[in-house]
């Protein structure tokens, strides 16, 4: 269970990499995977918005990246629980405001990663 643990939550840090880069940098291909409108594409509140949360998803990949490389396993733990905890209360605020699929992008797979924490 540890070992699936591992992987979920590397998984996850590697989504929020992938988040950070589309919001922050590649502008263009992210106004397209979000399903962005035509109309408000070049909206730039919109692309600002976007680059803000970008870096939050940075903030969440980090933690969890901590998680995976901190020697101690006792805090090793911890740091996964709270970062996947962090994810999930980001996927339902974005589930609620946004669009209901970051819900199953983001907290589906954070509760999956929680579950096989404890379990484990």
């Amino acid at each position: 269970m540890q070992t699936a643990a591992t992987v979920v939550v590397g998984l996850i840090a590697a989504l929020h990499v992938y988040i950070l880069v589309l919001e922050m940098f590649l502008w263009g291909r992210a106004v397209r995977v979000f399903g962005i409108p035509k109309d408000r594409r070049d909206d730039p509140l919109l692309r600002t918005m976007l680059q803000n949360q970008g870096i939050y998803n940075g903030f969440l990949a980090a933690g969890l990246i901590w998680s995976l490389l901190h020697p101690d396993p006792g805090m090793a733990f911890d740091l996964k629980l709270f970062f996947l905890g962090c994810v999930a209360v980001a996927g339902v605020v974005g589930a609620v405001t946004a669009n209901t699929r970051i819900l199953f992008v983001q907290t589906v797979p954070s509760v999956v990663g929680i579950v096989l924490l404890l379990v484990g």
